[in-house]
């Protein structure tokens, strides 16, 4: 899991895919062979006062998946996004507490907690000078409500919505049937879509959030409208997001090129310039180029062709520690909120045993993965909480690297080898099936390459035919949207507000395009998660969570693995590169002193 744990302002509070990406840009000078000497001072720079220009040229492992604002849920989406879509609300770097962006204010909540209103800047705007108003919001809210819309993951969230309106055009109130513990962070993630560029027919015109949740209701004339405002917004917006952000996309035949860039540009027209509390950046560009190989990567860095980079351990250990790369650049090792698992799809009749499940984890040495291949940086986890919160189960025993154990459970459960080709197998469902199944991962991640290695190492000496596969990320995530695949290799970011499950875990989620990809289904689980999301009591909510906990680990949908160290190297030209609390650095505050800047 090696992506960059940038903090800028977040697109939504929400669990994303981890595409294990990392940024990349267009060419630049290559670095001298003697290194780079610093510049004079210049007198901005002297007195800390950033000075605008320059490009930031990042790195990702692989293209995103969409730029579809609502039904993309990649985090290599999610990074481009955030330039571009700005939030009610964000968590701020220093206190990680929740703060004004576009409303100006935390909501107004009323007693019940069933009523928020948040109250809106006057002068934010699309680019070219519309305003945003509640409306936006509206519309946006009814975006992500259209069952019809591609956005599960979203919508599970939204579930307690019952209405949303204008009163006024810098006023919305957001009505709810219930209460849920973190509605001001899910609603103040809501970004505006403006409606004349997602909707340029008016189709959702007359038709209300309580409309779309009586679909089925609906006259035929306003059900052919959902309809096909949904089809055309699936289809039709993958590469044309527009946003109230600093940067656009204003030339996207150009600017996104599949398997090489995305290029960003300033808006000259950005309602809060020189801000970047408000999203605004002190760069004219942010370019993102996909190189889905980490030594080229490196090498490409070290060439001046990129400004930012994550680095492996072993590239950390070996290739950048030395005086050369210490001239040009700078290096930071920092926790990154997320971790890598193994999922087993439990679609599969070979994974709906528990004793399977169980019995597979036995052959994963996880403290060997890390010492080894990780070079220590990492720590195990257990569960699906970050480590680091007060809401993980701390009392989950650690896990145990124990072939003999691991056979022993496969015998248990009927699994042995009557053929004698070497491989185990058992009858189910009156046929003869072998213990046998593909791995896969993304091309690229040579950390989950390694993992992947050796794993199915293992447990071919003990009669599973296992093999790993590495595909490209956009098709593999096609496949786990579709429950077609075995097993995975993959990781979750997860985000700095208090933790809400549901997503990965509950049965409503284990649909096509949901997050609850391994499809998981127990009758408790849903009970809990259920409870916890409308318990305002932090200390009933503990009691919840680690009951959920305990279940996760008995039953092992995943192997969890380890949360990684993020290793981070940048460009000594740029300035202002400040790493907060959360483990990351903000981007938007990064600036080049004008002796210094590389790109006009």
């Amino acid at each position: 899991m090696q992506s960059l744990s940038f903090r800028v302002k977040p697109y939504t509070g929400l669990l994303a895919l981890l595409s294990a990406f990392c940024w990349m840009g267009c060419g630049g000078p290559q670095e001298p062979e003697g290194g780079d000497s610093a510049p004079a001072l210049t007198a901005a720079e002297a007195n800390g006062m950033p000075e605008r220009g320059d490009w930031l040229v990042q790195w990702s492992l692989a293209d995103p998946e969409s730029l579809n604002p609502i039904t993309s849920s990649d985090s290599a989406s999610s990074s481009v996004l955030n330039w571009i879509m700005p939030t009610l609300l964000t968590i701020d770097n220093e206190t990680l507490e929740l703060r004004p962006v576009i409303a100006r204010a935390l909501p107004d909540i009323s007693e019940d907690k069933l009523v928020y209103t948040f109250h809106l800047r006057d002068d934010v705007t699309f680019p070219g000078g519309r305003p945003v108003t509640a409306e936006d919001f509206v519309f946006t809210l009814k975006v992500i409500k259209n069952p019809a819309v591609l956005a599960p993951h979203l919508r599970n969230y939204l579930n307690s919505v019952a209405d949303a309106s204008a009163p006024d055009p810098h006023t919305l109130r957001i009505d709810l049937r219930e209460r849920y513990f973190r509605n001001t962070y899910v609603l103040g993630s809501t970004s505006p879509l403006p409606r004349y560029h997602y909707d340029p027919e008016n189709l959702l015109e007359g038709i209300s959030i309580p409309d779309l949740e009586r679909f089925d209701e609906l006259d035929p004339e306003k059900k052919e409208r959902v309809e096909r405002f949904a089809q055309r917004f699936n289809e039709d917006f993958h590469r044309l997001p527009v946003g109230a952000g600093a940067f656009e996309i204003l030339e996207p035949e150009t600017d996104i090129v599949t398997g090489e860039k995305i290029v960003l540009r300033r808006r000259s027209d950005f309602w809060a310039p020189d801000e970047p509390l408000f999203g605004d950046a002190w760069v004219n560009r942010i370019v993102y180029r996909v190189i889905n190989d980490r030594e080229a990567a490196l090498v490409a860095f070290k060439g001046g062709q990129l400004d930012v980079v994550g680095l492996t351990p072993i590239q950390n250990e070996k290739q950048t520690n030395n005086a050369r790369f210490r001239s040009r650049a700078n290096k930071r090792i920092h926790t990154s909120p997320g971790y890598t698992y193994i999922g087993w799809n439990m679609t599969n009749r070979i994974f709906q045993d528990v004793r399977v499940r169980r019995a597979l984890a036995y052959f994963v040495d996880k403290q060997n993965i890390i010492d080894k291949l990780l070079r220590g940086l990492a720590v195990p986890v257990e569960g699906s909480i970050f480590v680091e919160r007060p809401e993980y189960n701390q009392n989950l025993p650690a896990h145990v690297f124990d072939p003999e154990k691991g056979k022993a459970l496969l015998r248990e459960a009927g699994w042995e080898d009557t053929d004698g080709d070497g491989i185990l197998d058992k009858e189910i469902d009156g046929a003869r099936v072998p213990l046998r199944f593909d791995l896969l991962s993304n091309t690229g991640n040579d950390i989950r390459k390694a993992v992947g290695l050796a794993v199915i190492d293992e447990m071919k000496r003990a009669g599973i035919d296992a093999s790993f596969r590495g595909i490209d990320w956009s098709i593999m995530l096609g496949l786990v949207k579709k429950f077609d695949y075995d097993a995975v290799i993959l990781g979750w970011g997860l985000g700095l507000s208090p933790p809400d499950p549901y997503q990965l875990w509950h049965s409503s989620q284990a649909v096509e395009g949901g997050s609850n990809h391994v499809y998981f289904k127990n009758d408790e689980v849903d009970q809990i998660l259920e409870a916890y999301r409308v318990e305002f009591d932090a200390g009933k909510r503990k009691l919840l969570i680690d009951r959920f906990q305990e279940i996760i680990y008995e039953e092992q949908p995943y192997t969890f693995l380890f949360m990684q160290q993020a290793i981070t190297a940048w460009d000594r030209r740029f300035h202002g590169v400040t790493w907060y609390p959360s483990g990351g650095t903000d981007l938007n505050e990064w600036w080049v002193p004008l002796a210094s800047q590389r790109y006009r």
